[in-house]
């Protein structure tokens, strides 16, 4: 199982969205004006998200 995380107190959620926009199996989208995980077992371990985000704030690990 995938283990991903964000640090709502860092992030700029709606401000960015970076890691949203980058993410190929839309497990990171904007809801609103904050930043949620959907389908997360659909992650591909890419860490895309993590190159991209400036504050740092997304971790992705596989959890087994």
């Amino acid at each position: 199982m995938v283990k991903i995380e964000i640090d709502h107190d860092k992030c700029e959620n709606s401000d960015c969205g970076e890691c949203a926009d980058v993410c190929p199996m839309e497990i990171l989208v904007l809801e609103g004006d904050k930043i949620v995980i959907q389908n997360k077992e659909d992650c591909s371990l890419c860490e895309v998200c993590m190159d991209v985000c400036p504050q740092e704030c997304v971790t992705v690990e596989d959890d087994d």
